[in-house]
Parts: C-alpha cells; sequence; structure tokens
C-alpha cells in the first residue's frame, strides 16, 4: 500500500495511540513520580512514534531501519515501565492487561513494517 506520509501508516497510528493511552494514564501517578517514572515512561512511548516518523523519511534502507530499531528499542523500555507500574500497584490488572496487548500489538507492526522493508530491498537487488 502506497502512503503518502507517516500518518498513514498503521504502525505509527497505533503508536500514537499508545502514546495517547500512556498520557493519560500518567496524570493520575503519584506527585513525587512527576521527575521520574512519569517522565521517564512518556519519554519513551513519545520515542516509538517519533521514531517511526523521522524514519519513514529516511531514503537509505539502513537509516531507516536504525529509526526503527530505535523505536524497538524504546517500546522495549516502555514495557518494562508497565511492568514495573503494575508491580508498584499504580495500574490495576486490567489497565495493566490493556497496556501491555497495546505495546505488544505495536511491536508486532513494527517488526513486521521493517521486514516488509527489508524483503523489498532483498527483491530489487
Amino acid at each position: 500500500m502506497k502512503t503518502n506520509n507517516f500518518e498513514d501508516l498503521i504502525v505509527w497510528q497505533k503508536a500514537h495511540e499508545f502514546v495517547l493511552n500512556v498520557y493519560k494514564i500518567t496524570l493520575q501517578f503519584p506527585k513525587e513520580e512527576l521527575f521520574g517514572l512519569t517522565s521517564q515512561f512518556r519519554r519513551a512511548s513519545v520515542s516509538i512514534a517519533a521514531n517511526i516518523a523521522e524514519g519513514y523519511r529516511k531514503s537509505g534502507v539502513k537509516d531507516k531501519l536504525r529509526f526503527y530499531n530505535i523505536s524497538e528499542g524504546s517500546l522495549e523500555e516502555s514495557r518494562y515501565y508497565i511492568i514495573l507500574l503494575r508491580d508498584l500497584n499504580y495500574i490495576d490488572k486490567q489497565k495493566y492487561d490493556e497496556l501491555y496487548k497495546a505495546a505488544s500489538s505495536v511491536s508486532k507492526l513494527l517488526t513486521a513494517y521493517c521486514n516488509g522493508i527489508i524483503n523489498n530491498t532483498n527483491n530489487k537487488e
């Protein structure tokens, strides 16, 4: 499917949705977490969508995949924060399941997108 900009990518749309959920959830954190967990989790989640957007415009495959790899790293960092939130009792089981499922969905989409780029490149050689 031909896309005109990063906003057309389903993986970016799901990553952006994840960021919005993270912001909504972190509003409920204790105030003492404002410069700790709240800030870290928000930055990691934003990095997922931002690096997908930045990588979209890169022309070289290696450069493009480097940004998507950074996004994958931020995604794993966010997954850890979800586990930590559960263990600190900042979120309940339902919210944990919802966030973890959303992160896993973005991860699968991002992996598939990267594999598509790699396979498309290999087919052109």
